[in-house]
């Protein structure tokens, strides 16, 4: 896609956007949404937003470099203090290559699984580490570093954990050891012993080896793939450790379903209230895990389908009404950020068995071979990689929707079930900006009601309101924008009333 193609499709759904928001719907459903003074809510830090990608991406040293200019641009513009977590699946194979001659080590037998990583191994060298840290330093992102457990020896983790702590240096933030633990009795633990205690155990060891080498080392942990469970149960277990590790944040991993081929994952149940109410429950014992251990959560590894994504539902405009969504409601209930999984197609399909169960339903649907690669591969990452070429997709627009509250703190108030009590399927954040400002976000994720809504910011208050809309022309739209349109009214009485047309999202901000 060319820059100017770019442009034009801009323009287009700008004029499509406009013309919605300036159409009145006799059926639209109308609301007043009244703000709370005070922002007595969470605090969203300025680096909650993440990307998360498979360590085997290091495999090639010039992937994650200074000179990767494009992916380097798509990350800044994406967000400018974001987070860059590297494990998946595939980080359980790799193994620390400190110099270039340095052996292979002998590799424990594990059993081979359908759907799971092939015990492909490959090394993790210390020149990957090196432009690692230079490519940080030209995003201004920090880094989760995750180092294997299933295949790994207290020694070796030690000598990588070490050499990237002193590589990285202000750059790492912590380390992360073991991903998807809960899934280890699949096929790298005995699945008749392994437990949350037998893994707790183990990590210890491997914790305890890495911070002998590693004065000040901090830890995120347990990294689990769905039983979120075990953060209850390690919290529980935590106070029985003699001088624990310094482990500032529980983290598991989020996929709303999948694969691919389940008809059930589809873009009215990836939309649907239902599904932010599961998430919700997922935070609750989350953040009530964490608390006991006076850390705070990270959802380290997620996205909107398991296993590469699903075309037309990973790929297109809905997807990132899911993802500011997703944001917002884990920022208001004090998660610390969120990394949403993606990287290159052949490093992900990787990590799940060797090919995309997406690739198979476009076969299966009769697309061509040229049609197929026109798709991010993976179909749900945040960032696509198009040979040279690096494009932020629909779901990272999502993210980085969502992002413009960084630095913010919520105001305490359930404005989503006042609209959603209009029958309409959207939902509502309002933040106070580091400077001060209110700023509210409308996702309307209906496919057809439009919403007209009054927001009182409170009587008295006067300024100008700028306005941003995250839009496409329709939720299965292969595209997503952002446009700002700034002093678009003044408030009236304290309120300003507009209309948030059904398959958008809004931002209003109140500039003093």
């Amino acid at each position: 896609m060319t820059i100017s193609r770019r442009k034009f499709l801009a323009t287009a759904a700008c004029a499509v956007v406009a013309s919605r928001l300036g159409a009145q719907s006799q059926t639209e459903a109308q609301v007043t949404l009244t703000l709370p003074a005070e922002a007595a809510g969470a605090h969203m830090p300025a680096d909650f937003v993440g990307l998360s990608y498979e360590i085997q991406q290091l495999e090639d040293p010039s992937f994650f470099s200074a000179r990767n200019d494009g992916l380097i641009r798509e990350l800044r513009d994406l967000s400018p203090h974001g987070v860059l977590r590297l494990g998946g699946n595939t980080s359980e194979f790799g193994w620390w290559k400190p110099t270039p001659d340095s052996p292979e080590p002998t590799h424990p037998t594990t059993r081979d699984v359908a759907g799971e990583p092939k015990p492909r191994y490959y090394p993790v060298s210390a020149e990957a580490v090196r432009n690692l840290a230079e490519f940080l330093k030209a995003t201004g992102w920090t880094c989760l570093y995750g180092i294997g457990m299933g295949t790994n020896t207290p020694e070796r983790a030690a000598n990588e954990g070490e050499f990237v702590a002193k590589t990285l240096g202000s750059s790492l933030q912590y380390f992360q050891i073991g991903n998807e633990v809960d899934l280890f009795g699949r096929h790298l633990r005995d699945p008749k012993t392994w437990s949350a205690k037998t893994y707790l155990d183990e990590w210890l060891t491997l914790a305890r080896a890495v911070a002998a080498r590693v004065p000040g080392a901090k830890f995120g942990m347990p990294d689990v793939a769905s039983r979120v469970e075990w953060l209850t149960e390690i919290a529980e277990l935590w106070p029985s450790i003699e001088i624990p590790p310094d482990v500032t944040t529980l983290t598991h991993h989020y996929y709303f379903g999948g694969p691919a081929t389940n008809p059930e994952v589809n873009i009215p149940n990836l939309l649907k209230p239902a599904t932010m109410a599961r998430v919700q429950r997922t935070a609750d014992i989350a953040t009530a895990a964490a608390d006991k251990m006076h850390a705070r959560v990270r959802m380290t590894e997620g996205n909107t389908c398991y296993r590469g994504g699903k075309p037309g539902l990973s790929d297109v405009f809905a997807a990132a009404l899911w993802a500011a969504d997703y944001s917002l409601l884990l920022a208001s209930n004090n998660y610390s950020g969120i990394n949403l999984h993606g990287g290159t197609g052949q490093s992900v399909a990787n990590s799940v068995g060797g090919f995309l169960p997406g690739d198979v339903m476009l076969k299966n649907e009769g697309e061509t071979p040229e049609q197929i690669a026109s798709h991010p591969h993976p179909f749900y990452t945040p960032i696509a990689t198009f040979g040279s070429e690096y494009r932020m997709e629909p779901v990272g627009y999502g993210l980085k929707f969502a992002g413009a509250f960084s630095s913010s703190t919520f105001l305490k108030a359930d404005l989503t079930s006042q609209i959603q009590a209009t029958g309409v399927d959207a939902t509502a954040y309002a933040v106070k900006l580091d400077n001060g400002e209110t700023s509210v976000i409308i996702l309307n994720k209906d496919a057809q009601k439009d919403l007209t809504l009054s927001v009182d910011f409170g009587t008295g208050k006067t300024g100008e309101v700028e306005m941003e809309t995250l839009h496409a022309p329709a939720l299965d739209s292969r595209e997503a924008h952002i446009t700002r349109r700034s002093r678009i009214g003044r408030l009236k009485d304290g309120k300003y009333t507009v209309s948030a047309p059904h398959a958008t999202g809004l931002r209003l901000t109140l500039r003093a």
